[in-house]
């Protein structure tokens, strides 16, 4: 019988840039979720309040008098606002198991013995539900932006109110980014994505419940500082350079959410490993 030769070979194939193993994951956490008709369902009713915007504005465009509709300034905070509830709602069905899952199916330490560090999980997994709130709030709101000049047919609506761009593009973001390194972080204490929900779910509600609590026994705001949605929703009054709802600073308002970011993505960096396998 012929022996061939089975030495040293040199690999064919390709090589992935380091750093672009998280585009994969992201890709494949999209295109997951896409699938599923009712979060299709979901997403398309969290457009619902830009086309009533967007009627409004055509109508208070073409009719004077309906000038009274013309949107403001504070027409796209309050739209902004009226998205929190889809971003809620997004938050609990797409990042509930990004992690959860995982750690259920033993598949964590899988990702990790690939040529995948800690950080390209995370930012994989964090990149997916990114994607999906930023297509409900900055999105929407840049768009209803856009229809104001279209409908109006000039842009001296947004000269007159430049500071509505890097307003929604802040806001949107801290928005975002709050939610989504919160629901990372507690993904990856967890193996049950029904938990992390409740979990995520009992963080927003109990917190508010605690600062009314107070703030009906005090009758002041001052606590707002208590409820990562208060503390939000004050930084997004100064973002918009509207009067604040709150009596808390916006210096605290900001440390606050900064806190609670930086602290999730902490609590994913400890989370997040990979096992060293002594032999």
């Amino acid at each position: 019988m012929p022996i061939h030769d089975q030495g040293y070979r040199h690999y064919q194939g390709t090589r992935t840039a380091l750093g672009k193993s998280w585009q994969v994951m992201t890709r494949a956490g999209v295109m997951s979720m896409i699938g599923k008709r009712q979060f299709i369902a979901l997403m398309l009713f969290a457009w619902s309040p830009f086309v009533v915007r967007a009627v409004q504005i055509y109508v208070s465009a073409t009719f004077t008098q309906a000038s009274f509709l013309a949107p403001k300034g504070e027409t796209f905070r309050e739209f902004l606002d009226q998205q929190g509830a889809f971003v809620f709602f997004v938050t609990i069905w797409v990042g509930a198991g990004l992690i959860a899952n995982d750690r259920r199916a033993n598949a964590l330490q899988l990702y990790l013995s690939k040529p995948v560090t800690s950080a390209e999980y995370i930012a994989g997994k964090l990149a997916i539900l990114f994607l999906f709130l930023v297509s409900v709030t900055f999105l929407p709101a840049m768009m209803l932006l856009l229809t104001q000049a279209i409908f109006a047919g000039s842009l001296t609506f947004i000269a007159n109110n430049l500071y509505l761009l890097p307003a929604i593009t802040l806001f949107s973001l801290a928005q975002v980014l709050l939610a989504s390194t919160t629901m990372l972080a507690l993904s990856s204490t967890s193996k049950s994505a029904r938990f992390v929900s409740i979990m995520y779910a009992g963080l927003f509600f109990f917190t508010t419940a605690l600062f009314n609590a107070l703030r009906g026994i005090t009758g002041r705001s001052s606590f707002a500082w208590l409820s990562p949605g208060a503390s939000l929703e004050q930084l997004g009054d100064v973002i918009f350079r509207l009067e604040p709802r709150y009596q808390l600073s916006p210096a605290i308002a900001g440390l606050t959410v900064v806190v609670l970011i930086a602290g999730s993505i902490w609590l994913l960096l400890r989370r997040v490993r990979g096992v060293e396998i002594v032999t």
